[in-house]
């Protein structure tokens, strides 16, 4: 696994930030040029930079967000031993993986295009860069993968569907190998966004107070940007060649509410984690940890709360990563997959930053509040939802449990 986030671009910083609570929110001035845009605080990945093997020749299809992708994907590689390795290439590894669009300065190309009916400085790849499957092609191309390719281009479930996705590609016996996971570069457009829906936070003097999901006192949500990547591999091969297991992803699944665009139903909320606790075959009474989806909107987060709570009832604790790193969009399902299962390995679980008075109308949870939470967990699930009225869970477990 690897990733990049606003807290940190490996594991140990993002532990460091997350036991010393320190949030990734900034105040960003170069959003002040936007009249009519409220929020002006956003995530940024700090400290991005690139070694030498990306060339020109090599990223000239890559935006920001592909190329955040395919660098936490190489690092990933790495950690699994399989960078270089002739199964990344022999046709039984594919690739997982998306965003909610592609890179946007190159959308604004073609915008400018039909706005001044000229083509400007459009080239070919251009539209490479803005496609919305560019983080998937991207890092099949640089890595030379010839399996299966599955695009998850699904916004706030982008990740988490990518990590499934690849999960059901294997345990179907389609592939043996998947690259896994999801990508976001900030920008102002997905402010504007949720300024328009009235979800975004506005507490601009304030970055280091917000996102705040669950407390009575919060006011929307922060755009951030990240990157995650997790090599899923058969179990057997994993083990054959002695490979680190960090752990099994034991359940999965994935539905749609079929009733609005952007209001979340708490009625197929439930399903989803209890179609993926029926795939793992365990009972909710076995999940030692809960990672929310936590965006700190209200409806999002009341609903999510009773769904969460029908389902594993008020004891199972629960915290939102967005707390600390604002809404990643496409990589939040990758990165707080792998911060989960990070934290199952250290038996310590991260609180919600910020959330000191939860909000009565959510429902009766234990939230993780304060220095965090010792927990030995064998499972825990991850909780994704997305505009579209999209849902995903999936459940992780220690190996061999």
């Amino acid at each position: 696994m690897a990733g990049f986030s606003p807290i940190g671009n490996d594991w140990d910083e993002m532990l460091i930030s997350l036991r010393n609570h320190r949030s990734g929110i900034r105040y960003l001035p170069e959003w002040d040029k936007y009249n009519g845009l409220l929020t002006k605080l956003g995530a940024p990945v700090e400290n991005f930079s690139l070694p030498a093997l990306y060339t020109r020749k090599n990223t000239r299809s890559m935006g920001r967000v592909s190329l955040l992708a395919t660098r936490a994907t190489e690092l990933a590689l790495t950690d699994a031993g399989l960078l270089g390795d002739p199964v990344v290439c022999g046709g039984r590894t594919g690739v997982a993986y998306g965003s909610s669009v592609g890179s946007t300065p190159a959308i604004a190309d073609f915008g400018r295009m039909l706005i001044n009916r000229d083509i400007g400085n459009l080239n070919a790849t251009t539209y490479l860069k803005m496609m919305g499957h560019t983080t998937t092609a991207n890092v099949a191309v640089f890595f030379q993968v010839r399996g299966r390719i599955i695009p998850a281009v699904s916004a706030c479930t982008s990740g988490s569907q990518g990590i499934g996705f690849a999960y059901e590609a294997i345990k179907f016996g389609l592939q043996d190998v998947m690259l896994a996971g999801g990508a976001e570069e900030l920008c102002p457009t997905m402010a504007a966004l949720f300024d328009a829906l009235y979800a975004t936070s506005t507490r601009n003097g304030e970055p280091h107070l917000t996102p705040r999901p669950f407390d009575r006192g919060r006011d929307g949500l922060v755009i951030g940007e990240g990157s995650c990547t997790l090599v899923l591999e058969e179990l057997g091969r994993a083990l054959d060649r002695g490979a680190r297991i960090y752990a099994e992803v034991t359940g999965f699944s994935t539905n749609a509410d079929g009733l609005h665009v952007t209001q979340p139903n708490s009625e197929t909320m439930q399903e989803v984690m209890r179609l993926a606790l029926l795939d793992a075959a365990l009972e909710a009474s076995q999940i030692a940890y809960i990672s929310g989806h936590g965006t700190a909107t209200e409806q999002g987060d009341i609903t999510e709360s009773h769904a969460t709570q029908a389902v594993f009832g008020a004891n199972t604790p629960v915290s939102s990563l967005k707390s600390y790193t604002g809404h990643t969009l496409g990589a939040c399902g990758a990165l707080e997959a792998m911060v989960a299962i990070r934290m199952m390995q250290e038996g310590w679980f991260h609180p919600t930053l910020n959330l000191d008075d939860p909000d009565p109308r959510c429902a009766d949870l234990d939230y993780i509040m304060g220095g965090g939470r010792n927990i030995a967990a064998e499972h825990v699930i991850s909780n994704n939802f997305a505009f579209g009225g999209i849902n995903t869970s999936l459940i992780f477990s220690r190996y061999g449990s």
